[in-house]
């Protein structure tokens, strides 16, 4: 009996080299790939994805801030890859009336929702329960798919 793999041909491999992006950047080196990921996603420090292009990448970065919309990471192998936000189901909601939104913004914050604050509108996570809420402080909600970019908090990005 011949030991394994005398006299056999190979077996078809293909070999895939993941990329290991491991740094955040703060020039603004120009990026050679994109890597569209959600919200959530974002907060993780460890993270198998594709970028953008369908490459396999493989995020180890140091713990600590969440990624944002434009943040510049590098990869091993020297490559720059852009984070952009993915368009995700949410809610914005809109009020005229500077003290409504300020309430509705007051009411979702006291439930710890991420909330993404705009000049006159609010968006976060589609959820119909703060949906009535919202509702039910006069402002108009839509649903709709955007990037989501909540406030980072007052001590962190």
């Amino acid at each position: 009996m011949k030991p394994f793999g005398m006299g056999l041909a190979p077996l078809p491999c293909r070999v895939c080299v993941m990329l290991e992006i491991t740094e955040r950047l703060e020039d603004g080196a120009a990026p050679a790939a994109c890597l569209t990921l959600t919200y959530e996603q974002r907060q993780k420090s460890r993270l198998r994805a594709c970028l953008d292009d369908g490459r396999e990448a493989a995020m180890l970065l140091p713990r600590g801030a969440a990624l944002r919309h434009g943040d510049l990471l590098r990869a091993e192998n020297g490559l720059i890859v852009e984070v952009r936000a993915a368009g995700e189901a949410v809610s914005t909601a809109s009020a005229a009336n500077p003290l409504l939104w300020a309430r509705a913004c007051y009411h979702l914050g006291n439930r710890h929702v991420a909330l993404q604050i705009g000049d006159g509108w609010l968006r976060y996570r589609r959820d119909h329960v703060l949906d009535d809420m919202v509702r039910s402080l006069s402002l108009v909600v839509k649903h709709e798919t955007a990037p989501f970019e909540p406030e980072g908090g007052a001590y962190g990005r």
